[in-house]
């Protein structure tokens, strides 16, 4: 027995996603096409893919605005859905997306709330939730901006649908590290393009405000030591991200 595929195209971007990419694709096989967009891995990433039935590209890395931007520009179907190889649509989650699609009426863009865990847990505090995020789109209406943490700005309708996207971002401590020492640099390189500037106090008081709004304002105390590692880890990535943005702008200005 077959079921019917929705006209909706799921784009990827991957990098080294072999234990993740399995779940997420079989989270969305109720969708007509898969476009991943690979930026070189190492590992079995691609033939996973290729096995699945996507349609797979290997392309440089141009940042996550860009390469979601050529993913998306890839894909055949009007409705695009956007995820990570380390997200899931849950049972629920997929019904919904399927009746948005099936709607005439339905809006240009839907914004979901994402359910964030770690270390097996849902993590509801942190900033973490409901920490909402525009995934669905008819391709048309929008474009991703921004090198780090592309966001897609649409210039159609926009609705909230209350059903959750599920993320399993960090495998422990030592990965949040990693991912802290290449987001800051991006991070970094942005906002000085951007025109932004540093001073020698800017680390400093970004990390110490940003050490109070996760742990205190986000109540992230409630999630014990998790909550206080998550907390540290974002301040030290906005410490970091405000030294590099010095650094660069010292080597590039020499003040």
């Amino acid at each position: 027995m077959t079921t019917e595929k929705v006209p909706l195209s799921v784009a990827v971007i991957t990098k080294n996603e072999e234990k993740n990419l399995p779940r997420l694709l079989e989270s969305v096989a109720f969708a007509a096409e898969i476009v991943v967009v690979d930026s070189g891995s190492a590992d079995r990433t691609v033939e996973i893919a290729k096995q699945a039935g996507c349609r797979v590209f290997v392309e440089d890395w141009k940042g996550d605005g860009p390469q979601k931007n050529s993913a998306i520009d890839k894909c055949s179907h009007e409705w695009v859905l956007v995820l990570d190889a380390d997200e899931r649509i849950p049972e629920d989650t997929g019904l919904e997306i399927k009746r948005i699609v099936a709607d005439p009426s339905s809006a240009d863009a839907y914004r979901f709330p994402r359910k964030n865990f770690f270390h097996g847990r849902w993590i509801r505090t942190c900033g973490w939730w409901p920490d909402r995020i525009i995934r669905l789109f008819r391709k048309h209406t929008g474009r991703y901006t921004a090198i780090t943490h592309g966001r897609w700005e649409t210039t159609g309708s926009l609705a909230d649908t209350a059903l959750p996207i599920e993320h399993f971002s960090f495998t422990g401590y030592t990965h949040m590290l990693r991912v802290l020492e290449v987001r800051s640099r991006d991070m970094a390189q942005e906002l000085y393009d951007e025109g932004r500037r540093a001073t020698v106090l800017s680390p400093f008081l970004h990390g110490i405000a940003m050490f109070f709004k996760v742990y205190i304002q986000k109540r992230g105390f409630i999630e014990g030591f998790d909550g206080f590692v998550i907390a540290l880890t974002r301040a030290g990535g906005t410490f970091f991200k405000y030294a590099i943005l010095l650094e660069i702008q010292r080597a590039k200005e020499g003040s």
